[in-house]
């Protein structure tokens, strides 16, 4: 594809890596709670804390990785995370094999993989910054969330086709081995990277380690960027799991069909990321970025109204499609934004503490909301996030957003 020859062969290594260990992360979906349940006979409370207790203690650990890393040269960064979650990984499969698995092991595991995630993402962020100029981010943001979308409807059935087959097991390995060819492709990119350059000592101050939200609250552009994904994307993710109650439950939907309600419209999310740069060259950054954040909050609350059968699940899938293709198109042009307004010796630190604040509000949230859910009932607490959402493009960026390096 043209654009993607435009970048280059370095990028082209970057994205194809990115893809593999996307690819490998959709394969795994599930095999860890899979695992918790029917090998370790774990209980919800166990379950849940898979997800909430791993992110949780994986955000605490990264804060202090953020500012360590912004001074050191980023592949090596990357390639170390790919190869510590590839390592982390291969323990729940060889534990499994040698009869040792435990669910301690499990927790720790995920803790691992989740402070390296966040490292990942930040390290790249600031090596994106210096492999591509300026006016090549939207095109390269634009094809990370293609790729994002794409790895989310192929990766979950082929991973619970795998899953059936040969086991959870096999799937965590499949995950394992895509880290390590990740690793494998960004060491392939060559080139190289100046050192940064450490500021007064070499000694990390506690100052550094709230350098980035300082940074992201200082800035007028990414203040209420930043509160505006945050609450988006902490009030989603934590209605998620009523959801699933209200659909596999109360409704009587199959497991293959609420698969397919989430799956299919992340279709949405590739015709949103392939619109993105067309519309900014046409009408603004700022303009598509308020017009996408405004529009992808409309839809949430429709998911209150969800009934059963095939209605139903059109419905769904319907919402959904609607709100991904929104978050297909505002996703890459946020992200290039935060980007440009972010100095290069600052951005790991930026987007380490935007990927913290994202992750502890979101189980926070979760938790909040499945209280909510217990006491008012999944419907009405969908509902509730639903309106709240509906106000969160109040926080959008209001000014023209202007370059600043």
């Amino acid at each position: 594809m043209g654009s993607g020859h435009r970048l280059g062969r370095q990028f082209g290594w970057l994205w194809g890596a990115y893809g593999t260990s996307a690819l490998g992360t959709w394969l795994a979906f599930g095999a860890f709670p899979l695992i918790a349940i029917q090998v370790l006979h774990a209980g919800p409370a166990e379950v849940a804390a898979l997800s909430s207790v791993a992110a949780a203690v994986g955000a605490a650990v990264a804060v202090p990785l953020g500012p360590w890393v912004e001074f050191r040269r980023k592949r090596p960064v990357l390639i170390a995370m790919d190869l510590v979650r590839f390592a982390a990984l291969l323990t729940v499969p060889a534990a499994f094999v040698l009869g040792g698995l435990t669910f301690l092991q499990l927790l720790l595991v995920s803790a691992v993989v989740a402070t390296a995630d966040i490292t990942f993402r930040a390290a790249s962020g600031a090596y994106l910054k210096t492999l591509l100029p300026a006016e090549h981010l939207l095109v390269a943001n634009a094809r990370f969330e293609s790729t994002a979308w794409t790895t989310t409807i192929i990766g979950p059935p082929l991973g619970g086709a795998a899953i059936g087959l040969l086991g959870a097991p096999a799937a965590v390995v499949a995950d394992a081995v895509s880290h390590l060819l990740s690793a494998l492709g960004i060491r392939a990119i060559g080139g190289g990277e100046p050192r940064p350059e450490r500021r007064e000592t070499t000694r990390m101050r506690a100052r550094d380690l709230l350098d980035g939200w300082r940074y992201v609250l200082a800035d007028p552009t990414l203040r209420p960027l930043f509160f505006n994904t945050v609450l988006f994307n902490g009030l989603v993710m934590a209605t998620q799991p009523l959801l699933a109650v209200l659909m596999l439950g109360r409704l009587g939907f199959a497991p293959w069909q609420y698969g397919l309600a989430f799956a299919l419209p992340s279709i949405g999310g590739l015709l949103g990321a392939r619109v993105a740069r067309p519309l900014v060259e046409r009408f603004g950054q700022r303009a598509v970025l308020t017009a996408s954040g405004a529009l992808r909050a409309i839809w949430p609350v429709g998911l209150a109204f969800l009934g059963p059968g095939a209605g139903g699940l059109l419905w769904v899938m319907g919402v959904e499609l609607g709100l991904i293709f929104c978050c297909g198109v505002f996703n890459p042009v946020a992200t290039t934004l935060r980007l440009e307004r972010t100095p290069t010796d600052r951005v790991t630190r930026t987007l380490t503490a935007w990927a913290v604040t994202t992750k502890a509000s979101t189980a926070a949230l979760t938790a909040v909301w499945g209280v909510l859910g217990s006491l008012l009932g999944p419907r009405t607490a969908i509902g509730l996030a639903g309106v709240l959402l509906l106000a969160t493009p109040l926080l959008l960026p209001r000014r023209e957003a202007g370059e600043k390096s």
